[in-house]
C-alpha cells in the first residue's frame, strides 16, 4: 500500500495486488492495449478507445500530463508474470481538490472472471480514499451491462439512480446507472440497496 504522504502528481506509486501490479502506463504498453482493448466485446460498453497503437501512445502522454496537474489518475493493469498493461483503471476529478472523482475501467476479456478486476479496483479505491483523499467516487454503467453493474454492487457501491439517455452507443442513446462509494463507507458492508 502506498504511503499517504506520497505526492502522486509527480508519479504514481506501483500498487501490488495478489494477481497483478498496477503501475503508471508506459509508451511500451501501447501495442498491447490496442490489441487487448479494441475488440467489439470490450468496446461495447465504453467510449471509443484510441484507434491505433500510436493513438494509445498519445493517450498515455496525455494521461501523464493530466496526472501532473492533479486532475487524472490512470493505472495500467499488469497481470503477474506479464510485462505490459492489458487493462486500465482511471479516476477523473469531478470537483476541485479531487473531493469527488469518477471511476472508469476496462480490462482484457481473457482476464474477466479471474479476480484481476477485484484486486485492481480495491487497490485503486484504497489509493483514492487514503492517499488522494477523495470523498466520493462515482461510476456509471449502461443498464444492460450486467457484468459491470454486478461488479460495482459486489464492491459495495450504492446505485443512486438512472441517467436517462446518458451514453451514445450503436447509433442510439442508452441509459446508465449511477453508482457511488463514499470514503466513510469504504471497507464496510453495504446495505442491500440498488438491487
Amino acid at each position: 500500500m502506498a504511503s499517504p504522504s506520497i505526492d502522486w502528481r509527480t508519479g504514481l506509486p506501483d500498487l501490488i495486488g495478489e494477481r497483478l501490479t498496477l503501475r503508471e502506463l508506459r509508451e511500451s504498453d501501447a501495442d498491447t492495449l490496442f490489441v487487448e482493448l479494441t475488440t467489439p466485446e470490450v468496446t461495447r460498453f465504453m467510449w471509443a478507445p484510441p484507434a491505433s497503437a500510436l493513438a494509445f501512445e498519445h493517450f498515455i502522454g496525455w494521461a501523464r500530463g493530466e496526472r501532473a496537474t492533479g486532475k487524472y489518475i490512470c493505472y495500467g493493469v499488469v497481470p503477474r508474470g506479464e510485462q505490459h498493461a492489458c487493462g486500465v483503471f482511471e479516476l477523473r476529478q469531478l470537483q476541485p481538490g479531487f473531493l469527488r472523482g469518477e471511476l472508469g475501467f476496462v480490462i482484457a476479456p481473457r482476464l474477466w472472471g479471474t479476480g484481476v478486476f477485484d484486486d485492481s479496483v480495491r487497490l485503486v479505491l484504497d489509493f483514492a480514499f487514503r492517499v488522494v483523499k477523495v470523498h466520493r467516487v462515482e461510476a456509471r454503467a449502461a443498464v444492460d451491462n450486467d457484468r459491470g453493474n454486478a461488479a460495482l454492487r459486489k464492491l459495495g457501491a450504492i446505485r443512486e439512480g438512472t441517467l436517462t439517455e446518458a451514453f451514445w452507443r450503436d447509433g442510439h442513446y442508452v441509459d446508465q446507472y449511477l453508482w457511488a462509494i463514499l470514503d466513510t463507507r469504504w471497507g464496510r458492508p453495504s446495505p442491500a440497496e440498488g438491487r
